[in-house]
């Protein structure tokens, strides 16, 4: 399904709405327990029960979010889908005791607490067993036909390898053109015996994916409308990708494509609902963040006995290419670039001090952008902001690399989700296409789920260097 843009998969969905229900059946069951049954008709009768059960499960469910439990691309073992789950029940318990102290008619006691977060943590995993059996047996999936065996269909099985880049879909084959060169192996080809409706009823395909190299010569149009009129849905490949992987295709990338397909919207509504959303969140960050900004600086300080800033200021380029000094914790020394020349930072860099290690695998370091944000310089989500230098180098060699500063650079972003530090020109070409994806799709729904994931990301020290 797709909710302002933004594509969610149906399964996922479903585990999402089983787990919320096993987190309201957790305050039922917990309440049933802890509480005799006259008592707990009592409190059924007066609403008690319903009301802890509508804080308690959306909070759990924000909770399994930001430890990354709905995301497609997971891919670790069951015990580490355990200890993320466990995670999350620790995040809940915390935001719900949050909750207790702000709300107190919504309080709930510690038997029935502790009952209800044990009742949710074996439901979770009990779900996520079902749940994994179900997908992988090609449950919820639609069957997909790719017209075209060159090149371009190719890519989608040199892209989509492992099993867990093709949990939405299950192929069907590639059907090649009579006057095209097939690069796809034979094994994957598929026949349709001489009527493409008729194949596409045949084999209940709910979706055609469009990977003809040239649709100059020989196409199906008219094959095509009738399987389209007739509920089939036929997608251009580049808009397949975009959905399946979340990124924007630079190697099958046209012009056109950006121009008639839907996004790349800017309207003063949702700039006014962005910046509305980014001045709240700084705050409530910077309320929650000064004390450990407090101790950053106060271990700077001591690390460096007094010598050198605290802060350290660069140049980025921020929105239609204007640039800013972006605020940071210094975390490399002093003379990190004596020779003037810009650098990539590397893993395991030599510049970065140990106190430069520890904030930056937890991201610390960044957390001095608020006053960024707060300047109107920076979102809180949106591309990474490079440097000029940098800038002037990728815009020579990577085409429609200028297009990521149409919105806002951003303390977190969709690409730094979806890959790991980029320190090369070719990590800035992949990163530039989930950057795209953003910009094309980006609303306040993405934020927010781009925000509650980032805290898995800080959580677990992913991708810094």
């Amino acid at each position: 399904m797709r909710v302002f843009r933004h594509h969610i998969r149906l399964s996922y969905v479903f585990l999402a709405l089983a787990d919320t229900l096993i987190s309201v059946a957790a305050i039922y069951l917990a309440s049933f327990i802890r509480f005799d049954s006259e008592r707990f008709v009592g409190l059924m009768m007066t609403g008690w029960i319903h009301e802890r059960a509508m804080v308690f499960a959306p909070v759990m469910l924000l909770s399994l979010l930001a430890m990354g439990l709905y995301q497609s691309r997971l891919r670790e073992q069951k015990t580490d889908i355990v200890i993320r789950l466990a995670t999350a029940i620790i995040f809940g318990a915390m935001a719900l005791m949050l909750a207790f102290y702000l709300l107190p008619p919504v309080f709930v006691g510690r038997g029935v607490f502790a009952l209800a977060l044990g009742f949710s943590f074996v439901g979770f995993i009990i779900n996520r067993l079902i749940f994994y059996r179900v997908i992988g047996k090609d449950a919820l999936k639609r069957r997909v036909l790719v017209l075209g065996a060159g090149e371009r269909a190719e890519s989608i099985l040199s892209r989509l390898r492992r099993s867990s880049d093709k949990r939405g879909f299950l192929l069907v084959g590639f059907v090649p053109m009579s006057d095209s060169e097939d690069v796809v192996s034979r094994e994957y080809r598929v026949s349709t015996g001489g009527s493409l409706k008729e194949f596409v009823e045949q084999n209940d395909v709910d979706e055609i994916v469009i990977a003809v190299d040239d649709r100059r010569r020989e196409f199906p149009l008219d094959e095509l409308l009738d399987c389209k009129m007739d509920g089939t849905e036929v997608t251009d490949i580049l808009t397949f990708f975009e959905r399946e992987i979340g990124k924007v295709r630079l190697d099958l990338l046209n012009p056109s494509w950006m121009i008639f397909s839907d996004g790349f919207a800017q309207d003063t509504l949702r700039e006014t609902t962005k910046r509305g959303f980014d001045l709240l969140a700084a705050m409530i960050l910077l309320l929650l963040g000064w004390p450990a900004m407090l101790l950053v600086a106060l271990a700077i300080f001591i690390e460096s006995g007094g010598r050198g800033p605290i802060l350290y200021r660069q140049t980025r380029l921020g929105k239609n290419g204007k640039p800013f000094e972006v605020l940071k914790f210094r975390s490399m020394k002093t003379d990190a670039e004596q020779d003037g020349k810009a650098q990539w930072a590397q893993l395991n860099d030599s510049r970065i001090t140990r106190v430069g290690a520890f904030i930056r695998k937890y991201r610390l370091d960044e957390l001095p952008q608020i006053f960024n944000v707060l300047r109107g310089e920076m979102s809180f989500v949106g591309p990474r902001p490079e440097r000029p230098e940098f800038v002037e180098d990728l815009s020579n060699n990577i085409p429609y690399y200028t297009e990521r500063h149409r919105v806002k650079p951003g303390l977190s972003g969709w690409a730094q989700l979806c890959y790991p530090y980029g320190s090369s020109e070719n990590d800035a070409f992949e990163k530039l296409q989930y950057d795209l994806y953003y910009v094309k799709n980006h609303s306040l729904l993405l934020d927010i789920n781009i925000l509650l994931q980032t805290v898995e990301v800080v959580l677990f020290g992913k991708g810094a260097r």
